[in-house]
């Protein structure tokens, strides 16, 4: 497979798409100088070649709140007490399974997994925990935060453009 290079055109694309993927490819075709053809050529690449996964809405859980009843968000820090490969990869194929389960990370040091959890509410939340933790054998320690407050959100990845 042939090694993409990306030039000051794609990079700006990424980093204008990351803040408003709905924009226009006419709108986008303007910001990097470039023609609306052209524009939409470089953004499907960006697509195919799988630097862009996908395109989302991002829901405002506080106003999601409002209408639907107060989620609960929870850090969790999860210990195994075998950590072979078969064994971490066996947890973490359980823990993207769950659509509880918003983020998944294999961590080191410290423990061997850090979760971000999000359910509606504290019985949802032990009956994932039930699932996801006390039913493994092989899980040693689980530590959760809850969370009060979300100061901050970005899904954003820093674009660092050609020099």
């Amino acid at each position: 497979m042939e090694e993409m290079v990306l030039d000051a055109v794609d990079l700006k694309l990424l980093d204008l798409l990351q803040d408003d993927a709905t924009r226009s490819n006419q709108w986008l075709a303007e910001q990097v100088h470039v023609s609306p053809p052209t524009c939409l050529r470089r953004v499907r690449r960006l697509h195919e070649c799988g630097l862009i996964e996908r395109q989302v809405a991002i829901v405002q859980p506080e106003r999601l709140a409002a209408l639907q009843g107060h989620g609960l968000a929870c850090i969790v820090e999860v210990s195994l007490d075998r950590q072979g490969a078969e064994w971490l990869d066996a947890f973490e194929a359980r823990a993207v399974q769950e659509p509880g389960v918003q983020q998944c990370w294999r961590v080191s040091p410290g423990p061997d997994f850090v979760l971000v959890l999000h359910t509606h509410d504290m019985p949802a939340y032990l009956a994932l925990a039930q699932r996801l933790f006390t039913g493994d054998a092989n899980v040693r320690n689980v530590k959760a935060f809850f969370a009060t407050k979300r100061a901050k959100f970005l899904t954003k990845v820093a674009v660092t453009p050609v020099k």
